[in-house]
């Protein structure tokens, strides 16, 4: 193949790339999916990359950040695989050893993750050998493109050859001399056809290998155990949501948020498959009394359902990682008071069956507030993606210090001894909620048209409470808006305000005050360490 063009050369590596990354994600069907090179390799990136290019990734995608991740993991190693693919060309060693490192790069991720074993090495070994396998058949193999014959040479070469008269038999029996400087070569037709047809069938049969271990390993999840719990009736109901709660049909975000729409942010590159019927619980550390719990242990518990409104931490002034539910769960308070957590043991660290952890103040969770270990969602069984089968709901604060999703572990230690998964990362260890508030409607650069518009939108303050909300307009006096009644001090509460807008470009911006009297502050700051702040602020034209 040391004659065909980069183009090939570069298509052979992609090709060897896509038969190990299809490969290994059938073989990972009976690894586990955490254990496929994209996942195991993306996981480690998660783990490491700067916290800046982290949270610009979450800005720019959301809840899509991991299929981002995903995709740009794949892409990337779509361009190194073709960039070996040329180097193959020249030195066939080069392309091998550089398979063979993402390779161990693949078994080194894989086994590194909480909970691996050995076997989770094999997707990465198998994918690998075929990958290399692949790219020698293509640059020395049977799908070798084989040397074109020697085309004519140019002028210029005739020029600079000497010409001697030379008999026409002894011509045609006298053997072809190399190409002169300058002459081209490539692939025959035959040899073409041969290497495309060899990379379109290996093309075709990794993609679809690859989708289709993808979707095998999705069935072998735990959607029917699921689909089989039956949630106990609560001794303690949640408080009925009160008339006039919703605003009605505005573009105003519904008080109780919909399980499709509930935002999910987390580390999990793949969602955690937990069958509750192997699932445990285990309330240990710094405790005179360890606890271990299977799922049937915790629903023959009393259980208490409460509204509770979540926010993540990476939620930017006006975003919308934000969300309501009604949540089902046993509360956590009894669990310790079970435990006897020992002096000193101010931190509840909840361990994901993943490894993930969070620290919670154990304070937090025994002060009377309702932090659950919940196992329901809006009525019906916790959704995978939101932690089935057990999770940690805690109001009050913010999500990476509280809300565990497949929680396994609950163990009592301190905050002087051990940090969870962002402390080193650079957030805070204490992360109570803020103050904030959201214009939902009008959106921002809106055309309305000149008279009464309705402004609308919601605003929270996590176990204190909401007691106003205010809107200006460019810059002038601020005007108190309506409150709509609530739940609880635990659930975000939808305001309105009847503008009487005017011709021309205008900026509107809110502000909320709880009900301990702090008005959220004007200061503009980022989400790390602990939560954005700042008013929102909306540019509309009226016409």
């Amino acid at each position: 193949m040391s004659s065909t063009t980069p183009r090939y050369a570069a298509l052979a590596g992609f090709t060897a790339a896509t038969v190990a990354i299809g490969s290994a994600e059938l073989v990972a069907v009976s690894t586990g999916p955490r254990s496929a090179p994209l996942v195991a390799v993306g996981g480690l990136v998660v783990d490491t990359v700067p916290e800046p290019l982290k949270q610009l990734g979450i800005t720019l995608f959301g809840t899509y950040d991991k299929i981002a991740l995903l995709v740009g993991t794949a892409l990337l190693l779509g361009g190194v695989a073709a960039v070996l693919g040329m180097l193959a060309v020249r030195r066939l060693a080069v392309g091998l050893t550089g398979i063979a490192a993402f390779a161990l790069l693949g078994v080194v991720a894989a086994l590194t993750r909480a909970g691996a074993d050995p076997a989770d090495a094999l997707p990465s070994l198998v994918g690998g050998g075929l990958g290399a396998l692949t790219l020698w058949a293509f640059v020395a193999g049977p799908l070798e493109l084989d040397p074109w014959p020697w085309s004519p040479p140019t002028p210029a070469d005739a020029a600079a050859t000497p010409t001697q008269p030379i008999p026409a038999d002894a011509a045609a029996a006298a053997p072809q001399p190399p190409p002169a400087s300058g002459a081209r070569a490539g692939a025959g037709p035959e040899s073409r056809r041969r290497f495309l047809t060899g990379v379109g069938t290996l093309l075709g049969a990794a993609t679809v290998g690859g989708l289709t271990g993808r979707w095998l390993a999705g069935r072998r999840g735990v959607s029917a155990a699921r689909e089989a719990v039956v949630l106990p009736a609560p001794v303690s109901a949640a408080p009925p949501v009160p008339p006039g709660a919703d605003l009605g049909p505005t573009p105003v975000a519904s008080y109780v948020t919909s399980n499709n729409a509930f935002y999910r942010i987390d580390t999990a590159l793949v969602v955690p498959q937990v069958d509750p019927a192997t699932w445990r619980l285990r309330v240990h550390g710094r405790v005179r009394n360890p606890i271990e719990l299977s799922y049937a242990d915790l629903l023959a518990r009393p259980m208490v359902e409460r509204y509770v409104t979540l926010a993540c931490v990476s939620n930017e002034v006006g975003g919308d990682l934000i969300g309501n539910a009604r949540w089902l769960g046993v509360p956590i308070r009894e669990l310790l008071d079970e435990a006897q957590p020992l002096d000193g043991a101010d931190q509840v660290v909840g361990r994901s069956v993943d490894g993930w952890t969070c620290g919670t103040p154990t304070a937090a969770l025994r002060d009377g507030r309702d932090a659950l270990l919940a196992v329901g969602m809006n009525g019906e069984p916790l959704p995978v993606e939101h932690g089935f089968p057990v999770r940690m709901v805690v109001p009050g604060l913010y999500g990476y210090v509280s809300a565990c999703k497949w929680v396994t572990e609950l163990e009592l230690t301190s905050f002087a001894d051990f940090d969870a998964y962002w402390v080193p990362r650079g957030w805070s260890e204490q992360a109570p909620v803020k103050t904030q508030s959201r214009i939902d409607t009008p959106r921002p650069r809106n055309r309305l048209t000149a008279g009464e518009v309705v402004v609308a939108g919601v605003a929270w303050a996590q176990r204190r409470g909401i007691s106003q909300v205010e809107v200006r307009v460019d810059g002038g006096p601020w005007q108190r808006a309506t409150l709509a009644p609530t739940v609880s001090v635990d659930t975000w509460v939808q305001w309105s305000w009847r503008w009487p807008a005017t011709v021309g470009e205008h900026t509107l911006q809110v502000r909320a005050t709880d009900r301990d009297g702090e008005t959220q502050t004007a200061r503009r700051s980022p989400v790390a360490p602990d939560g954005a702040t700042g008013w929102h602020t909306v540019e509309v034209t009226v016409r």
